[in-house]
């Protein structure tokens, strides 16, 4: 059985007037109800809580304050989940809501959980609705952040797809709001830093997201081995040609090395908690080679951590070039830094690992 994850925007579901556009609910509803009785595992990625709050505290244009913000999601959350649990029910179909915060994804055991909760509820046949919980959330409610969250959902559950819906066809070689002779990408292999220029800004008045959020999210996802579609929200019928091979929008193929579920934890939902600076030849073993850093490539300490914590590995010019989880404290690396791993016993009395972060703890970012 193929299992999906659908993010749909705020751009996507918004009413300016109404708060949210019921129609294009249904009309997602209905689509992604023939998907899932064709055997698909359906998981939904959903924004519009703020832009369905709006309209009930009589806000014309997204707040920049916080406290409005979170005031607008707890508001439009019921009015977004009820628009999706009544127009699923004529579908014969049971959704379920989930929401969740970065921390919940960056604990190792909720993250474990929320991976179980959302397999159990696949198996029942439920489709789950996931939403940032942006009344608690403060430094989350901010750009691209459902995008990237799709991204860690599809490698939470191992999909094979990730399909983001976008008020615009594709990622195009300039914005086709403001030029229309833009030309559409139909397929990328490899995102590189002229992609990400072309993706360029953000979005919208309502939405939280941009093309280059959803460039990030493909980056993200394709680590994982997932294909993602980039298409149009607004053209019924496009997750069904998707789903049957068909071109549309943008084609984000996979990488063919990619990152188990755990390594994608590391890379990208799990906090670090500092960063260890380490010289050019341990970055030169660690992304050339594939090597563990060993004290002797380390040159100096940023925060505080503990063992088992994720860390960063920045280079000499404070680029970060790897994550991965210490075996050592910031305080045992203060003292052993720049020395030969035959030394360490010698200086602090014990030897855990001769390595800092083994190989098999680190993701080359």
């Amino acid at each position: 059985m193929k299992r999906i994850v659908i993010k749909i925007g705020s751009n996507i579901l918004a009413d300016r007037i109404e708060g949210l556009d019921k129609e294009r609910i249904a009309s997602l509803s209905k689509d992604i109800s023939d998907i899932h009785n064709k055997g698909y595992e359906v998981v939904i990625v959903s924004s519009g809580a703020i832009a369905a709050g709006m309209k009930k505290l009589g806000l014309k244009e997204k707040p920049s304050d916080i406290k409005l913000k979170q005031a607008a999601a707890a508001a439009g959350q019921s009015s977004l989940m009820w628009a999706y649990e009544r127009s699923f029910a004529h579908h014969g179909k049971n959704v379920a809501q989930i929401l969740l915060t970065r921390d919940d994804l960056s604990d190792r055991k909720r993250y474990i959980n929320s991976k179980n909760t959302l397999l159990a509820l696949l198996a029942h046949n439920v489709i789950p609705i996931i939403n940032e919980n942006d009344t608690v959330s403060t430094d989350e409610i901010k750009f691209g952040d459902n995008d990237n969250l799709a991204a860690l959902v599809s490698g939470l559950i191992e999909a094979e797809m990730l399909i983001i819906l976008s008020d615009v066809d594709g990622l195009y070689t300039e914005d086709p709001r403001q030029n229309p002779d833009a030309k559409l990408i139909k397929t990328v292999d490899k995102i590189t830093p002229e992609l990400e220029k072309i993706a360029g800004g953000a979005g919208s008045i309502v939405g939280t997201g941009g093309m280059y959020s959803k460039l990030l999210a493909a980056k993200r996802a394709v680590k994982y081995g997932i294909t993602v579609n980039i298409i149009s929200g607004k053209k019924s019928g496009l997750l069904q040609s998707v789903l049957r091979g068909e071109r549309c929008g943008t084609l984000f193929l996979p990488l063919q090395k990619k990152l188990t579920s755990r390594k994608g934890w590391i890379a990208y939902a799990s906090k670090s908690k500092g960063n260890i600076i380490i010289d050019d030849g341990a970055v030169g073993a660690i992304i050339e080679k594939g090597k563990s850093l060993l004290p002797s490539g380390i040159v100096g300490i940023e925060g505080v951590f503990d063992i088992g914590d994720t860390v960063s590995c920045v280079d000499l010019k404070g680029n970060r070039i790897a994550k991965g989880l210490t075996n050592y404290s910031s305080a045992e690396i203060e003292k052993i830094k720049g020395k030969k791993t035959s030394e360490i016993e010698g200086i602090i009395g014990y030897k855990y690992s001769d390595e800092v972060i083994h190989r098999d703890n680190m993701v080359v970012l």
